[in-house]
């Protein structure tokens, strides 16, 4: 066929409809402009949905190990409980938190210990108590300020505080208008928030994270409301009244209610006003001298309370003296008498420390005035108990055992096996018409089961969640909730504060950015075909 045929061919053969190809083109470029749209509004209802279920249930996932990042549900439960509003105020910057733990790591290194202490976590750990507030009918606000370019917000938690609240510490506020009340953690707290566990070595150390009971007990506090204000009698005449073997054990007492919600002031025994108006709890711990007839009348007074009774007393012996004739004689009005002899046990004992065979195992023996226990398997041990003997006297108090060994105990005065009291609570009560008031007596025999390494231990000793829940029912105070520490295990593949920021970024920004760029990569191709 010649070039003129093959030209004629060409000319003769149909056109394509322009218009019909364009409309071809519209049409998968519309469908793939109406898909983009789509999966642009889904994403942004997925957003909403979850925002809106962020709200009433945390979404974040903790994938460490130690489930560092986790409340315990005993904070989970307390927070649904919450009722009033809580702001939570750091006064320096959240990335302090990070150079802290680098600090603190590089000198345990200076020692030669690889140990890790990652306070970078806590900001991370403020953020789930906002989340987790939010399923109760409260609020938790956390928020971080500069002191000194914020000196109004400050001001604000200064008039419902009596004492400084110095730059570098954590305010727990909750209240309005000229009602509020203020917890300060200090910034050795803040630091105290993680520490070595009571079972580490020079070689081998292991961390703990304390911060959580710290922090739910101040949330608890400040929200409270109804405290019980305690007056916890630490001196006498001007020196201190447990003597220097027990002065922290009972630094540790008050420590241990202050974070239960107690509102605990330290007061002089001899000098300072024991009124009922003030103290709803008057707490005697370790005695290293005998009282005077008048110190006696003043607690028989606050106890009467007039005749409307309703007013308490812990009284805990110390293990390092004898017993004191007044005082016997103001526990034998309750029906109570602490004996000289400690009490053994070759059987049901726990080696703690030197002790041995004095650190005995107990046993509840009123359950009722212990509450209900988180677990009830968990030992309650007692080292270098006294003997509580229950009084048989003609007088209007009734003593109860609450606590006791183990039935293969004996004691230094009688070598039979049998159980022994240990802890003892007596009440004297009045009725008004049909109302009934009533005044309670605890005494425990041993003032080393309030040991902070016992009472810390919450996974291992039920120490602590029994003697709050002893004081809680004696006290008619709503049960408060005792956080266990949490160990932190080494060796964990953990981001640091700046590698989460890279992760984010990468996360947020680039890989939305790179598949959105292949989506238009694509519909332009497409559309150009």
């Amino acid at each position: 066929m010649s070039n003129k045929e093959v030209a004629k061919t060409k000319e003769n053969k149909p056109k394509k409809n322009k218009s019909e190809k364009n409309l071809k083109k519209f049409k998968y470029g519309s469908m793939s402009v109406v898909v983009i749209v789509l999966v642009i509004v889904l994403v942004i209802i997925l957003n909403l949905i979850c925002s809106m279920i962020s709200k009433r249930s945390p979404i974040k996932i903790d994938l460490t190990s130690d489930n560092r990042y986790e409340l315990s549900q005993e904070s989970i439960d307390a927070l649904k409980k919450l009722k009033g509003d809580v702001e939570i105020t750091v006064t320096f910057p959240k990335s302090d938190f990070e150079s802290m733990g680098a600090y603190y790591q590089q000198m345990y290194a200076y020692y030669g210990m690889n140990v890790e202490t990652p306070y970078e976590m806590i900001p991370s750990i403020l953020e789930n108590y906002e989340m987790y507030a939010k399923q109760g009918d409260g609020s938790i606000k956390v928020q971080y300020v500069d002191m000194n370019k914020d000196p109004d917000i400050i001001a604000k938690y200064r008039k419902f505080y009596n004492n400084d609240i110095p730059e570098g510490s954590m305010i727990i506020f909750s209240g309005d208008g000229d009602n509020g009340r203020v917890k300060v953690i200090s910034r050795e707290e803040i630091v105290g928030m993680i520490q070595p566990s009571n079972t580490s070595t020079q070689t081998a150390v292991t961390m703990n994270f304390v911060g959580e009971s710290t922090l739910t007990s101040a949330i608890m506090n400040v929200t409270d409301a109804n405290p019980i204000k305690t007056a916890v009698a630490t001196q006498i005449n001007g020196a201190s009244l447990p003597g220097e073997d027990s002065s922290s054990l009972a630094q540790g007492i008050i420590d241990f209610l202050g974070k239960n919600g107690y509102d605990c002031t330290e007061i002089d025994i001899s000098s300072d006003e024991l009124n009922p108006d003030d103290y709803d709890l008057v707490v005697v711990p370790m005695p290293s001298v005998d009282f005077s007839n008048d110190i006696i009348e003043k607690l028989g007074d606050f106890l009467y309370n007039d005749g409307n009774y309703e007013r308490d007393m812990l009284y805990i012996p110390n293990a390092y003296t004898p017993e004191f004739p007044n005082i016997a004689e103001f526990l034998a009005d309750w029906s109570i008498q602490v004996e000289e002899s400690i009490i053994l046990d070759d059987t049901n004992w726990m080696y703690i420390n030197e002790l041995r065979n004095l650190n005995i195992n107990l046993e509840i023996s009123d359950s009722d005035s212990v509450g209900n226990l988180p677990n009830e398997t968990l030992p309650i041990v007692a080292p270098a108990s006294k003997k509580i003997s229950i009084l048989t006297k003609n007088n209007d108090s009734v003593a109860t055992s609450v606590l006791k060994s183990m039935d293969t105990s004996y004691d230094q005065n009688d070598e039979t096996k049998g159980a022994r009291d240990v802890a003892v609570i007596s009440k004297k009560e009045t009725s008004i018409e049909l109302d009934t008031y009533t005044s309670h007596l605890l005494v425990l025999g041993s003032s080393l089961m309030t040991d902070s390494s016992l009472l810390n231990e919450t996974n291992t000793f039920n120490n602590a969640n029994v003697i709050i829940g002893m004081i809680n029912t004696m006290t008619g105070k709503e049960a408060s909730a005792v956080i266990p520490e949490k160990a932190l295990q080494q060796a964990l593949i953990a981001p640091t504060a700046n590698e989460m920021k890279v992760i984010k970024v990468i996360s947020v920004y680039i890989i939305p950015a790179i598949v959105a760029a292949i989506g238009i990569f694509v519909f332009i191709r497409r559309k150009n075909r």
